[in-house]
């Protein structure tokens, strides 16, 4: 099933920009509307997101506002190409994936992506069988197929880090998650070799965040942020049983200056790596 277009991140994201040009402008829904020749409830929509705004129009409103700044017409204007544009995920159901389909459009879209690992390797690095563990365990509820379908979309998120050009991938990984044996010895062993061998490529890097050091700034769970390049801000993910909640702005910077508390921290890049060596050896 196609991935339905609806009131995703990015289409929220284009109607708050809209926005706020159009507050800026001193201009009402009313206004912008006549100039689409749509009635203003249909601009409210857009603004929203709930209706995805078309290049068109987008670039049409950006006259309007008198917005001549290139970077910001390009911006958007790619921005509003992205909303239509199909990727890789259409071919995931938008109803049983929610908010995952923003995160794959942020990982494919980021500059670097810093993650936070509280209790499991981050998805971008797990094995097949480990996925598979990890979400058969949260999966209270869900059909087999529904299973297979969120660990098929996790392993196919994973191509983006061989891409032309991929994110830089930052990961401050507790300690913790190289105890935890996740699906058995057999898959946690080969997921800790996955991950050794991960630390060789030149866009990632992990740092072990070590037992000794007590109390820190992740201490309220995993998180992961997204650095985007401009004219879109930063953005923080954090999973919930309720569901992907993404924070921008200056929510965003909290949790940045809490990834560099966690990365001060954290053991050196190659301390790690042996750290991770050691724990390969611990499951047989």
């Amino acid at each position: 099933m196609a991935a339905k277009r609806g009131p995703t991140l990015r289409a929220q994201w284009l109607g708050k920009h809209l926005k706020e040009y159009r507050d800026a402008a001193g201009l009402t829904l009313r206004q912008a509307g006549d100039h689409l020749q749509r009635d203003a409830a249909t601009i409210s929509r857009l603004e929203s997101g709930i209706i995805p705004a078309r290049v068109s129009d987008v670039m049409a409103l950006l006259n309007l506002y008198e917005i001549d700044d290139e970077r910001i017409r390009d911006g958007l204007e790619q921005l509003s190409r992205d909303i239509w544009r199909k990727g890789w995920w259409d071919g995931f159901s938008a109803d049983s994936l929610g908010g995952m389909l923003d995160h794959a459009w942020l990982e494919a879209r980021a500059r670097a992506v810093y993650s936070y690992a509280a209790m499991v390797v981050p998805g971008l690095l797990q094995t097949r069988d480990y996925a598979s563990a990890i979400i058969t365990a949260g999966a209270t509820g869900a059909s087999a197929r529904q299973v297979e379908q969120w660990i098929a979309f996790r392993m196919a998120r994973q191509d983006v880090l061989d891409g032309e050009a991929p994110p830089k991938l930052m990961i401050v990984l507790d300690e913790g998650v190289l105890h935890r044996a996740v699906g058995g010895p057999n898959v946690m062993r080969a997921q800790l070799e996955h991950l050794f061998a991960a630390v060789s490529r030149p866009n990632v890097t992990l740092q072990v965040l070590p037992f000794a050091i007590g109390a820190h700034a992740g201490v309220d769970g995993a998180f992961t942020v997204f650095r985007m390049p401009e004219p879109y801000s930063d953005v923080t993910y954090v999973e919930t049983k309720a569901g992907a909640v993404y924070t921008e702005a200056d929510g965003a910077e909290n949790f940045i200056q809490a990834y560099d508390s966690l990365l001060n921290a954290a053991l050196t890049p190659d301390d790690s790596a042996t750290v991770v060596k050691n724990a390969v050896d611990r499951f047989k």
